[in-house]
């Protein structure tokens, strides 16, 4: 479940994003999202980049999208 105050990181290994959930209305397809270290850059994202693991239904790891990595509420 996608709450405000998680944390993110990119799946893809190459990156280093880290982007904290600030606004989420459960049923909508976007979160408002900001920097996780700054908390600047607000944008929208969808929801379907947003994954509980890092890996695939497959146990492939995700490249593509973000990880959840704190479930922490702030």
């Amino acid at each position: 479940m996608i709450r405000p105050g998680q944390t993110y990181r990119s799946a893809d290994p190459r990156e280093l994003i880290r982007i904290r959930i600030k606004t989420y209305a459960p049923g909508e397809n976007r979160a408002l999202v900001v920097d996780a270290v700054t908390g600047k850059r607000p944008r929208p994202i969808l929801i379907t980049a947003l994954h509980a693991t890092a890996t695939t239904k497959t146990g492939q790891p995700r490249r593509t999208g973000y990880v959840l990595e704190t479930t922490e509420t702030r």
